[in-house]
């Protein structure tokens, strides 16, 4: 005859089961209406300016999809919810946490990290597990030429970058002739640079210094003294923000006046880099793919404009690119779970690559590589202010010339 547990026994087993049924292995509870979005992040190290502006634009859209609703999957609601690390901004410790986040923490889906050269590893978890991902924190076409399925990105094609500059550069007076190309050596900077080329030699522009500089270099006197010498029309610059910062100052330091303008891949759109500088900033070229334009709508926000003053009004500083960027990833997943109407990954996934649709950041459409297609808008700095100055054409009239360092006011 089989022996009876204990009553109190049996209760346990039970509470133990539920529990168990509603854990992630990673120890967070998961309610049964919850989709959860996993991702590691540089939160610290040498990404940690950059990698700010995605953990604190992923919980303001993921708060705004939960507030307006949040997503319904054959008509059921569900609320997104966030699953968070901090990759230290190391490609080696990202690859382990998005690891955790599939294997362990059993999260639904996944969003990026920042940088090119973490993303590339980042994906391959994606790939390997069949999770889909969206990122808006890499940009070189290493991510996308290796024909995986499951990696999306929502930033456009890092070699033409400088396509949109190099055009507006035949559009003026005096016209540009010769330029200085300085990139780092990581991911993204190889494939700006490498567009950046063929983009100049279509424009007949003529290359007098190709320079290169490894990622965690702070001194640039010998490369600028080398454009000094050279003397071109235009600087092209690639390479991160605190990198952005110690050109800059460099240049004027050592006195380096390109004879048209100067302009730099990242930096110039971000209130950071204006504060930094404060006058210094003035007359930079830089670009951006996003502008706060009330004329962009959203439906969870309203429009750009109004997103921009929510994310202010919440974390104390303005977003840019870097920020709407990583909201449209959030909302892609909105777009697509609700389109799929289940949570299936491999679904999702094919949702995800036929979704369109309008909102804050642009019009997203993933190409057949998984990469958006969005032209960059050249901007400029003018009395401590960000100004659009050409797309398809002028929007505004650029400072061209750029005065000389002892020149400024």
């Amino acid at each position: 005859m089989a022996t009876r547990e204990p009553r109190h026994t049996l209760i346990g087993i039970a509470l133990a089961v539920l529990i168990s049924g509603m854990l992630l292995a990673g120890g967070v509870a998961r309610a049964a209406n919850e989709i959860v979005l996993g991702a590691a992040v540089s939160q610290t190290g040498k990404y940690a300016r950059e990698g700010k502006f995605y953990v604190d634009a992923y919980t303001l859209a993921v708060d705004a999809v939960n507030k307006a609703g949040g997503v319904k999957v054959g008509g059921k609601p569900y609320q997104l919810a966030l699953k968070l690390y901090d990759d230290q901004s190391d490609p080696s410790l990202s690859v382990r946490l998005f690891t955790k986040l599939v294997t362990s923490d059993k999260v639904n889906f996944l969003l990026g990290p920042y940088s090119s050269g973490i993303t590339i590893p980042a994906s391959a978890v994606a790939e390997k597990y069949e999770i889909p991902m969206i990122q808006g924190g890499g940009a070189s076409g290493k991510i996308f030429d290796r024909g995986y399925k499951y990696i999306f990105g929502t930033l456009p094609s890092a070699g033409d970058y400088y396509a949109s500059t190099i055009e507006m550069l035949s559009k003026l007076q005096p016209k540009a002739k010769t330029v200085a190309l300085v990139a780092g050596d990581n991911s993204f900077d190889l494939s700006v640079a490498t567009g950046t080329r063929a983009h100049l030699k279509s424009a007949g522009l003529e290359l007098v210094d190709d320079e290169k500089y490894a990622e965690n270099n702070t001194d640039f006197s010998s490369i600028l003294s080398v454009i000094k010498s050279k003397a071109p029309d235009v600087i092209l610059w690639a390479g991160e923000e605190t990198a952005a910062l110690n050109f800059v100052r460099e240049m004027k330091s050592l006195d380096v006046n390109p004879k048209g303008l100067y302009a730099l891949t990242v930096g110039v759109p971000t209130h950071d880099f204006r504060q930094a500088l404060g006058a210094d900033a003035n007359y930079a070229f830089g670009m951006t793919t996003w502008l706060p334009d009330a004329s962009r709508k959203d439906q969870w926000f309203g429009d750009a404009a109004q997103f921009a003053a929510a994310y202010k009004a919440k974390y104390g500083y303005d977003p840019d690119y870097h920020a709407a960027s990583a909201v449209s990833d959030v909302e892609t997943f909105a777009v697509a779970i609700a389109k799929a109407g289940t949570l299936d990954p491999a679904k999702v996934r094919d949702a995800i690559a036929t979704v369109e649709f309008d909102c804050l950041y642009a019009h997203v459409k993933y190409g057949a590589n998984g990469q958006i297609v969005l032209p960059q808008v050249v901007v400029q700095i003018k009395d401590g202010a960000v100004t659009p100055i050409y797309a398809a054409d002028f929007i505004n009239q650029p400072v061209y010339p750029i005065p000389a360092w002892g020149q400024r006011k």
